[in-house]
């Protein structure tokens, strides 16, 4: 892909043509094949009937895919040759050798990533953009999918800071960007892995048994497995949690505080982040003062 420096409109162009396709392209073969496999090999019973979760998850996608090309015009891609064309950020400032800046690179933003997501649970404002994802009452492909428009604006202002800052090739956020959505995809996905193929697996990526226990119900295993590609960081930062107490079959999945249908509404999961905290304060409030 002659994506070098061509000039910052020409090489935008072919971005915009090539990149979403090959996307496009990849993310139908893995969403095809994660589902498939959940028919053959299924993890866990699913407690909420699949379609009407679909529809919900997938519709989310399509509200996400606009509200970010109506706020932020630009794909990361695009900010990548950007900053490149201007010779910004940290690898405008070393001469490494093409295939090591693109593994740093990659590393980088991933570690960006686990660290965004640690600050959704942390930063009260982004838990509530956040608990749209977790308020599934299962996990399966559709899941790692499964965001709040806002949330996903959010996500991508950061993305851009960060391959700013770093100075990442357009092809190191390329790769990145499809590792992070097949991932997504991956470890989300309700499939049964060998016991010891995981444990070889989850060595270098986050499988799917690790980042179930991310959705527990339990706070504590909540709190942990925050990564969605490498398993690097977790392990490094402390947050790393192999197993879930209730094992995999029988641990309940979502929050337990909408343990119901409602997750399963559009029109709940793009409006609970703005009213479920105040019905959820006014509970606490009545319930103080009996």
């Amino acid at each position: 892909m002659p994506w070098v420096r061509t000039g910052p409109v020409k090489t935008l162009r072919m971005i915009w043509n090539d990149e979403t396709i090959i996307r496009l392209a990849v993310f139908a073969g893995i969403f095809v094949t994660m589902a498939a496999w959940e028919i053959l090999a299924p993890r866990r019973k699913l407690a909420v009937r699949w379609t009407r979760r679909w529809v919900t998850n997938l519709s989310l996608i399509g509200v996400d895919a606009l509200a970010v090309r109506v706020v932020l015009p630009i794909v990361a891609v695009g900010v990548a040759a950007w900053s490149e064309h201007q010779g910004i950020g940290l690898f405008a400032l070393v001469d490494l050798p093409f295939w090591l800046e693109l593994a740093v690179a990659v590393a980088l933003l991933d570690l960006a990533i686990y660290l965004q997501h640690l600050a959704t649970h942390k930063i009260p404002v982004l838990w509530r953009l956040h608990r749209v994802h977790h308020a599934d009452r299962d996990i399966d492909v559709t899941t790692g999918l499964r965001f709040h428009p806002i949330e996903m604006v959010l996500s991508m202002v950061w993305k851009f800071a960060v391959i700013v800052a770093i100075g990442a090739s357009p092809m190191a956020v390329f790769v990145f960007e499809v590792l992070l959505n097949g991932l997504a995809m991956f470890n989300h996905a309700n499939v049964r892995i060998p016991a010891a193929a995981d444990r070889v697996l989850r060595l270098a990526v986050v499988t799917p048994d690790m980042h179930r226990v991310h959705h527990s119900v339990r706070l504590e295993e909540t709190d942990s497995n925050y990564g969605f590609n490498l398993s690097l960081w977790d392990r490094l930062f402390g947050t790393y949690r192999p197993q879930p107490r209730d094992g995999h079959e029988a641990m309940r999945i979502g929050l337990l505080d909408c343990l119901d249908d409602r997750p399963t509404r559009l029109g709940w999961s793009l409006l609970s982040p703005f009213t479920d905290h105040v019905r959820r304060r006014i509970s606490k409030e009545r319930a103080e003062s009996t």
